[in-house]
């Protein structure tokens, strides 16, 4: 039996990487800086997984700023847009990758990153891959190679990672027409023959090809070219040992082509699909072995070894000790590093703390399995075993998990309204008519810019070194300067800017029931964008409002309407470690109950268009077709507990963000937001053709530029975009928005970038107006 890993946080156990990063980008240290920071990253997340007892340890699941674009800049799918930084002299490689990624506004050029959206149902995010008809790919990177070799140097032959040639197809998106993207996978094919080839020519012995495609949905087409693919680089490097991954589903009717596909291990999520096994036992040919995902690569609750060790010694009696591999479910990317690190009672009390398990104790976990299901595991390892029942015994039975105030709400939830008084032709001429809002109405997400000094107020405050009083009074002056800067920019819809919140997730879950928090426990989102997602640990209430304090100081400031800022019981459930001893639907429901009561008390405060944010209900979409509808129902419902219960005058507006719409449309209708807005920038407005096809009958803000990257668009860039808007969609149904919260940016490229989507409004009233 072996043991490996399918890939390590990269961030660095106190977020380096993405220190080191944004330094870089403002030029305050050198490209060699971030090199040296990388090199430490890799150097010592090999040497800890090799302690840890992990056999196959990966290389390659580094990355600055997203694997999937390392692959593209790999393979030399470099959108031709870029071409004109590669000729720059004075920009290197890696000023070429994060042009990709973040976009590129200097020295004359204004060019637009590339798009970005969900990694399957999690709240990661990868770079969408561009293609083009005809499109040839070359290896334009060494950075594999580079890896590779580093960890030889420090002592460690590594498992080379890669995106499987038909999964990175599969995540790209055909610019242009008349051609299938998996049609190049003639031309894609030779580039990765020749990294295998070298990579085998530097010693390499296992290859790891992550293919999570294989547990979808797949045409006649794709399955054909997993046929072809892997034929082919089994005929051409015969000797490399091929790991093919899935992960965050089960393989179902895909396992006949997984299984007749010449690799050799295949590796199964057993977390997410348990029941998988028994089938894949039935079915496995005597030549592969089997990698069994037994700890979760997703959630951070302690494994139940007693439970994995089930899984494993029936895959034993079926298929024999030599051919099974040991491994977390998927890449440990999703979990924080190190818990450790966790030293305050306080946020993680340690009964909690016990049940707990972060990328560094689940590759301990892994180790341990293995030894427990050895002829003779040591006196050590069996008191670990013993520990591990006495944690997963005492969560099952402690009374911090059990609410009966909860549950008998749960109880009574068919009493909740889950539809709205009136149909929204009704509503919007009810709301109009308080609100007195111009075509084209133009307002942001949610939050502004959380400067170093907002940063640094919060820390002092955290650490007792600023009084509650003196922390609220400079909230309050911050919150007042941005309310004046919006109405000096023009904005018709204001928000407050949510300076005392550190997360939108966070915040929330600092004032509910049932959430515990981590002070280091930070997971990439993308880029440097790192999240601290609480921890659901229990049942879920408001002990007492969360947000009218602010969102009615924020209104009193001005004449214009300010919006209250809610997170959706969707979104917190789906960006938050949740307890996996109850239905996700239950806790969604929970949450829901919570957020009502907010909403209630908002509409109490004179708080008339009230904002609740979902921007990851199409993330928690399962990813097999025939599990979606019992998904969307649930969740769904969850928001309309949360929004149905205001009067008609109130205008509910929802946000979403880096989602594909076509396939739940008809449930985002259903939601029955007065008003949506949704990332439509990167996209150059594609994802409202969802919208226009369905006829969708309330309001739409597409975002007009993208605010994930420091790249200002101009007031002509969006007039465009809001044109093409136009087409599709009806004047009177459409707001003028950016694609996200501006919380990462900084004031002066806020400040420009608004005045000139503004701008853009105003132009199109007037030529609205003209037509008239």
């Amino acid at each position: 039996m072996q043991t490996h890993n399918l890939g390590y946080p990269r961030i660095g156990k106190k977020r380096e990487l993405k220190k080191a990063c944004e330094q870089y980008w403002s030029g305050k240290i050198i490209q060699e800086e971030l090199l040296n920071v990388s090199r430490e990253i890799i150097n010592e997340n090999l040497k800890l997984q090799q302690e840890a007892g992990i056999e196959l340890i990966p290389v390659n699941d580094f990355s600055f700023y997203d694997h999937v674009l390392d692959m593209a800049l790999t393979l030399g799918a470099i959108p031709p847009r870029y071409h004109q930084v590669i000729l720059n002299k004075s920009n290197n490689e890696l000023d070429l990758y994060f042009a990709m990624a973040r976009g590129y506004q200097k020295e004359g050029l204004d060019i637009t990153a590339m798009e970005m959206t969900k990694w399957f149902d999690t709240n990661y995010h990868y770079i969408v891959p561009e293609f083009y008809k005809d499109q040839k790919f070359k290896l334009f990177s060494n950075k594999i190679f580079n890896e590779f070799i580093g960890a030889k140097q420090i002592g460690i032959s590594a498992k080379p990672v890669l995106i499987g040639p038909i999964s990175f197809l599969l995540l790209g998106k055909e610019k242009e027409e008349g051609f299938n993207k998996l049609d190049l996978i003639d031309d894609l094919l030779p580039v990765y023959l020749d990294i295998l080839k070298t990579l085998a020519s530097h010693g390499a012995e296992y290859i790891q090809f992550d293919e999570p495609f294989l547990a979808l949905d797949l045409s006649d087409k794709a399955k054909a070219a997993y046929s072809k693919t892997y034929a082919l680089i089994r005929k051409e490097i015969p000797k490399l040992k091929i790991i093919l991954t899935t992960y965050f589903e089960e393989i179902g009717d895909n396992l006949p082509q997984a299984l007749s596909l010449p690799v050799d291990t295949l590796h199964v999520d057993l977390v997410r699909k348990p029941e998988q096994l028994d089938h894949i036992l039935e079915n496995i040919p005597s030549n592969l072995k089997l990698s069994l995902g037994v700890v979760d690569g997703r959630n951070i609750w302690k494994n139940d070894l007693e439970e994995s060790l089930h899984f494993i010694q029936k895959a034993i009696e079926k298929i024999g000790t030599d051919r099974i591999l040991i491994a977390p479910s998927c890449s440990l990317l999703h979990v924080p590093y190190d818990l450790d690190l966790e030293t305050k009672e306080e946020s993680l009390p340690s009964e909690i703390k016990q049940w707990l398990a972060f990328a560094k104790q689940k590759i301990k976990e892994v180790a341990l399995i293995k030894e427990l299901a050895s002829e003779k595991p040591s006196a050590s390892c069996l008191e670990d075993f013993e520990a591990n029942k006495r944690a997963i015994a005492t969560k099952k039975t402690s009374p911090l998990i059990h609410d009966t105030q909860v549950q008998q709400q749960m109880n009574s939830l068919t009493q909740i309204p889950v539809s709205r008084n009136a149909a929204f032709a009704e509503r919007k001429i009810l709301q109009q008519e308080i609100l007195k809002l111009p075509l084209f109405p133009t307002t942001t997400i949610g939050s502004f810019p959380q400067t170093k000094e907002i940063r640094n107020w919060r820390a002092q405050f955290k650490k007792g070194l600023i009084s509650p009083e003196r922390y609220t009074q400079l909230l309050k002056e911050e919150t007042k300067n941005t309310i004046q800067r919006q109405e000096e920019i023009g904005i018709d819809v204001l928000v407050h800017g949510e300076f005392e919140r550190n997360d939108m997730v966070e915040y929330f879950g600092e004032q509910l029931k049932g959430f515990a928090f981590t002070e280091n426990g930070w997971v990439q989102s993308y880029g440097s964008r790192c999240v601290k997602p609480p921890v659901i640990y229990g049942d879920v209430s408001r002990p007492k409002p969360l947000t009218v304090f602010w969102s009615q100081y924020a209104q009193s400031l001005t004449s214009r309407w300010v919006k209250g800022m809610l997170t959706g019981p969707v979104t917190i459930l789906q960006w938050s470690f949740v307890r996996n001893d109850q239905e996700r639907k239950d806790t969604a429901n929970q949450i829901a109950l919570a957020i009502r009561e907010e909403v209630l008390d908002l509409e109490k405060a004179g708080i008339r268009i009230i904002q609740i944010d979902e921007p990851a209900i199409r993330e928690g979409l399962p990813l097999r077709k025939k599990d979606a509808a019992s998904y969307l129902e649930w969740a769904v419902l969850a928001f309309r507990i949360a929004s149905s219960s205001v009067r008609n005058e109130t205008q509910i507006h929802t946000h979403m963000c880096y989602s594909e719409f076509n396939d739940i449309i008809h449930h985002i209708a259903e939601m029955d937001a007065d008003v949506i807005t949704i990332e439509c920038s990167r996209s150059q407005m594609e994802l409202l053709d969802a919208f226009a096809d369905f006829h969708y009958p309330n309001d739409i803000g597409p975002g007009v530029y993208d605010i994930h990257a420091p790249r200002i668009p101009s007031k002509e860039e969006m007039v465009r975009l809001l044109e093409k808007a136009a087409q599709v969609i009806p004047a009177n149904q459409l707001w003028v928005n950016p694609d996200c919260g501006l919380k990462t940016r900084g004031w002066s490229e806020t400040e420009q970038a608004l005045n000139a989507m503004v701008s853009a409004a105003k132009e199109l009233q007037q030529k609205e107006l003209a037509q008239k």
